[in-house]
């Protein structure tokens, strides 16, 4: 592909679909061991180069912190040399796992003797745009790679520079390992005119996933010609049933809110029952005021626990990705399961509770794609679902929901066998 300074951005959005479609064609026609070699090849480029990689994240972070970004996304573009050690070992998890290119979902035999088979299929070129997390990049790549797609990254404009160096390290152990550098694509330019060219390649390009705020999803959505799987906020809620021992509420709502505040599996909100409240809001709020967090509450949790801070509507819907909370009390289950389906995002949500019937009707009645019970919102991840890594959360219901990991980077062909059957 030519460099991107003789092109203008429409020409580069072009070269860059173009490469990644003969890429995928290519990927297309690899076996599982070919890129499960390309994977290790990958891993073991990024830690033979970790040292530079880190530097070249030294620039972003630097830059970062000048134009005074927060922490919490400060701490989503570090990258440090165990860090990099653990993005690496994900790659690994990803090749490890079983290849889905070519399983058949399922298959039966018509009785006039038609073998008919459906069977998964890379979905050919995938676009991935998202924001300040470089471990993104190596994500999406080594999940790309794993369902048979090429892909064009663009990540934000804060890890321009750990996104090219990652880009590279990619390059060479795709090249290594016999593949096209080409299958994995980091787009070479912050600028934000090559959006709309992008998301205008359907001839080459069959999905695009943005990743990051709820203003960069809209934006792609009302631009795009192509499909789009959509990632949008993680408002995500406990609730604490009325039941519910202190002991299992202050462990899973301190891990659910501080563990990593500022990522989309972090809770959000916190609904009590109202017999659950008079026992435990003080004390658990208590304990994260205690770690920093800022309550928000309705009026009963002002009366139950009178540090916190009047909380308006825009709090029950906010992903602050930060110490805050928003705190509620409802009367019950019912109620509980009304406000989180009236303004969570269908992300992540728990119950605590030892009530078997509380949790059959709240798995039943919360509308979202991860529904936890008695454990914290942070487990709603591609890892620690044993995919290895995730491409995104989908908040979406097609074609994929949850935590996307290699299997839902493919769709099907139907693959009909008979020995000269014709139809009459």
């Amino acid at each position: 592909m030519p460099p991107m300074s003789t092109m203008n951005l429409e020409e580069y959005a072009v070269s860059l679909g173009q490469a990644a479609r003969r890429a995928g064609r290519m990927l297309s026609l690899t076996t599982g061991a070919q890129r499960h070699a390309a994977l290790k090849a990958m891993a073991a480029a990024l830690r033979e180069q970790s040292g530079w990689l880190a530097a070249e994240n030294a620039r972003d972070m630097a830059a970062g912190q000048a134009a005074g970004l927060s922490a919490a996304l400060l701490d989503r573009l570090r990258l440090d040399e165990g860090r990099i050690a653990r993005m690496a070992a994900a790659v690994e998890e990803i090749a490890a796992q079983p290849d889905p290119v070519g399983q058949v979902i399922e298959g039966w035999v018509r009785p006039n003797g038609l073998r008919i088979e459906k069977r998964r299929v890379p979905l050919g070129v995938v676009l991935i745009m998202y924001e300040a997390r470089p471990n993104v990049t190596t994500d999406a790549a080594a999940l790309c790679i794993k369902s048979g797609n090429a892909c064009i990254l663009r990540g934000g404009k804060e890890s321009y520079h750990s996104n090219a160096a990652l880009g590279e390290a990619i390059g060479a152990g795709l090249r290594r390992a016999g593949l096209p550098a080409e299958a994995v694509q980091v787009v070479g330019t912050t600028d934000r005119g090559l959006v709309p060219p992008l998301l205008h390649q359907e001839e080459y390009i069959d999905l695009v996933i943005p990743r990051g705020g709820e203003s960069l999803i809209r934006a792609v959505v009302a631009e795009s010609r192509i499909p789009v799987i959509k990632h949008y906020t993680g408002n995500c809620h406990v609730y604490v049933d009325a039941g519910c021992p202190l002991e299992l509420a202050e462990a899973v709502v301190m891990n659910a809110k501080t563990q990593r505040p500022g990522v989309c599996n972090a809770a959000e909100s916190l609904l009590f029952h109202r017999e659950a409240a008079d026992r435990l809001l003080a004390a658990v709020c208590g304990r994260l005021a205690a770690a920093g967090v800022e309550i928000r509450g309705c009026g009963r949790t002002r009366e139950l626990f009178p540090a916190a801070r009047p909380a308006t509507e825009a709090d029950w819907a906010a992903e602050y990705l930060d110490l805050i909370i928003a705190v509620k009390v409802v009367d019950t289950l019912e109620e509980a399961i009304e406000h989180i389906n009236r303004w969570g995002s269908h992300h992540t949500d728990a119950i605590l509770t030892t009530d078997v019937g509380s949790v059959e009707a709240f798995v039943a009645g919360v509308d979202s794609g991860n529904v936890m019970v008695n454990c914290s919102t942070r487990f709603s991840d591609g890892g620690e679902y044993g995919l290895g890594a995730e491409i995104g959360i989908s908040t979406d219901k097609l074609h994929a929901r949850g935590p996307m990991g290699a299997a839902d980077l493919t769709t099907y062909k139907w693959i009909v066998t008979g020995r000269g059957h014709v139809r009459t």
